[in-house]
């Protein structure tokens, strides 16, 4: 079928409107009228060559629409359902089949191969020639995805879907590294670097938890009012230059129990590294450029000495990017 796409044609330039040919569902799969799709952080590193998207192809990953057809064997979703389309799984590997599918251990080829996981892909150009699809297994930039059906999670018929794109991404992963990795409890304290999409919705899972102390830092004021609105208790506004650690730590009465990164900058994450005491955790959520390469230090960085932090094997509770210092 004809579609409308954005397509990402090649590296560091805009994406190009144009017509091109979708596939149908076939098993397994599903057929979305994409409704309306988030913009992601992520989508500009995939354009600017930070993550290993081939060209050409199109983009976009918090993509929320009605399903339109669905193909052999799909049973969770119908014609007609309001749904947000989710991350691709394989539903076979240990990971998936421990209750896990955000560690798919096929992840890697699933969002970013531009490709079906049999290589196939579900775009083409008028004249015939592939694009390719399955950004994140969707690649909603554009009127209609064939995406896999159990990524799929239908929503209340009377829920204004034109919003919700960004559960799949940046709500989820701000508020799942809160609720789910951090666990803030009574009393603590957590620092929340960036507040964008990914930052102030871990702002608004912290208030959801006994965190007591939940600061936002951030160079730009809308966003910290925003915060503030959202469940911040305090609020550090970078943009004059202002030491965000020492003013953690005048805030906390010492270093912070947890931080976060959600900027993708390595100078911000040296900086909640830093915030964070000798048994405070650092969540890593950004996305850094490809090539980024950083060090982390404990305490204020005119105190202590470097501390690589180190790839470690995320376990079944710990997420990749989680590092406890």
């Amino acid at each position: 079928m004809r579609v409308t796409a954005a397509v990402f044609e090649k590296l560091f330039t805009p994406l190009t409107v144009a017509d091109v040919e979708l596939d149908e569902p076939g098993p397994g799969e599903a057929l979305v009228r994409i409704v309306a799709s988030g913009v992601c952080h992520t989508d500009a590193l995939a354009r600017d060559g930070d993550m290993p998207f081939p060209a050409p192809g199109v983009l976009g990953h918090e993509g929320a629409g009605v399903v339109e057809l669905v193909g052999p064997g799909v049973s969770n979703v119908a014609v007609g359902d309001k749904v947000v389309i989710g991350w691709p799984w394989c539903g076979t590997c240990r990971n998936c089949l421990d209750g896990q599918p955000r560690y798919c251990l096929s992840l890697g080829p699933l969002v970013v191969s531009g490709a079906r996981a049999d290589g196939s892909t579900a775009l083409r150009r008028l004249d015939g020639s592939p694009l390719h699809s399955h950004f994140f297994g969707q690649s909603s930039f554009a009127t209609y995805s064939v995406c896999a059906a159990n990524a799929l999670v239908p929503v209340a018929p009377d829920a204004s879907v034109a919003i919700l794109g960004p559960l799949a991404c940046g709500i989820s992963t701000g508020a799942g590294a809160v609720l789910n990795v951090l666990r803030p409890w009574t009393g603590s304290s957590i620092i929340v670097y960036g507040a964008g999409a990914v930052g102030l919705s871990a702002v608004m899972a912290a208030r959801l938890t006994g965190a007591t102390t939940i600061i936002a830092v951030d160079r730009l004021a809308p966003r910290l009012s925003l915060a503030r609105e959202l469940g911040a208790t305090e609020t550090i506004d970078v943009s004059g230059g202002l030491d965000p650690v020492a003013a953690v730590h005048e805030i906390c009465g010492g270093p912070a129990d947890f931080a976060m990164d959600c900027a993708g900058v390595v100078a911000v994450l040296q900086q909640a590294a830093a915030s964070v005491g000798m048994r405070g955790t650092v969540a890593l959520i950004g996305g850094a450029p490809a090539d980024a390469v950083g060090q982390a230090r404990r305490g204020h960085p005119r105190r202590r000495g470097p501390q690589r932090l180190a790839d470690r094997r995320p376990d079944r509770t710990e997420p990749a990017g989680s590092v406890p210092l």
